[in-house]
């Protein structure tokens, strides 16, 4: 068993996820102890400068003086979220083997063989003295696969260490929600299912001021409109068979904009749930249970409308005793120590990369303190 810390920004641009796990990398996994650190306003901004000036961002141009600002400020950050998490846990950074930093995802395009996760890992080395993995997507893109979704490999290992045996649905909503299916026999799919938060949260500060559609009050005032909702799904992405997955921006509320900023909400949550339930299609089993993880658990409007459109079964993830604001930063961690031990970080039935692939760069640090 081994301990490591896993840090995770996620394209909901909320702020930084940090949690320690001890592990094996395999199917052993005890969580400890974590923390969220939310972005400031200044912050939240930065980054989303970065973001745009990403989009037009050519492999043959240097980085964007905005994405490698937001590069070193990230870093930073993450360097405090690390320092505040080991004194809150009373530990060194020799306590630590190693951190499982994911960055910013500033790019996603891999039908282009490219992503980009901002995020100076030898720094931040340098800063916490704990050596440090990041870079855990390149890998698998170059070689042709998706780069994403990366979590499924630690999504099985929790529901073999709750000792779950029926086939069992993982979903997660961050910023893009994604799909883990685990079979009965061990067997792993898992893919991009749609947006997740993101169009939603972006609708709430262009409409409220507010980063997000707290406790769903918003789209709780709101109707669906149907006709939007079933143009929405008429896009290519649905239908197509996985592997796949999702830039943030792959989609935009532009589809809402004529709408009241309630209907607009409620549309946009609906817009989630259904890609949700179409993704199901994908599956080759019927789930016993939805387990959800992520932010978009804690709107309980996006949750009932979930349950109703899968017809029940639909659990936070607390019920199995996962820390679900925790899963994905817990999953770098983890991902760290698979990396560490040459270990697969990627399978052809979660990204489509042709082989299991390894991947991840190791940065090295002193453990002088």
């Amino acid at each position: 068993m081994i301990r490591a810390l896993g840090l995770m920004s996620g394209t909901s641009l909320d702020g930084i996820d940090a949690a320690i796990v001890e592990t094996d990398g395999e199917g052993m996994v005890r969580a400890g102890a974590s923390l969220s650190v939310p972005y400031k306003p200044e912050e939240r901004l930065l980054l989303s400068t970065a973001l745009e000036a990403a989009k037009t961002w050519e492999p043959d141009q240097p980085m964007p003086e905005e994405v490698a600002e937001a590069e070193r400020h990230l870093t930073l950050a993450n360097a405090v979220a690390v320092r505040t998490l080991l004194a809150q846990a009373e530990l060194k950074p020799a306590d630590i083997s190693v951190v499982g930093f994911h960055g910013q995802t500033v790019l996603h395009q891999p039908e282009r063989r490219r992503t980009v996760q901002i995020g100076l890992g030898d720094v931040l080395a340098r800063l916490t003295g704990i050596d440090v993995v990041n870079d855990f997507r390149s890998a698998d893109v170059a070689a042709g696969g998706q780069g994403a979704p990366l979590v499924p490999l630690y999504h099985q290992a929790l529901a073999r260490s709750a000792g779950v045996q029926e086939p069992i649905a993982i979903i997660n909503i961050g910023g893009v929600g994604n799909i883990t299916y685990v079979g009965t026999d061990g067997s792993l799919i898992a893919f991009d299912t749609g947006p997740g938060n993101a169009l939603i949260d972006d609708w709430a500060m262009a409409h409220t001021g507010e980063p997000l559609d707290r406790d769903g009050t918003l789209a709780l005032a709101g109707e669906v409109d149907m006709d939007i909702l079933e143009r929405l799904m008429n896009h290519a992405f649905f239908d197509a068979r996985p592997p796949k997955s999702l830039d943030r921006f792959s989609f935009s509320p532009d589809a809402v904009a004529e709408l009241s900023p309630a209907d607009g909400a409620a549309t946009l949550t609906a817009f989630t749930v259904e890609t949700i339930a179409r993704g199901l299609a994908h599956v080759p089993g019927v789930p016993s249970r939805f387990i959800v993880c992520g932010g978009g658990r804690h709107n309980p409007v996006l949750m009932a409308m979930l349950s109703k459109r899968l017809q029940g079964g639909v659990l936070p993830a607390e019920d199995l005793g996962w820390k679900g604001d925790d899963v994905e930063a817990e999953a770098f961690a983890y991902l760290a120590v698979r990396a560490l031990r040459g270990l697969p970080l990627s399978l052809p039935a979660t990204t489509g990369v042709p082989e299991p692939m390894p991947g991840g760069k190791l940065h090295r640090a002193g453990k002088e303190n």
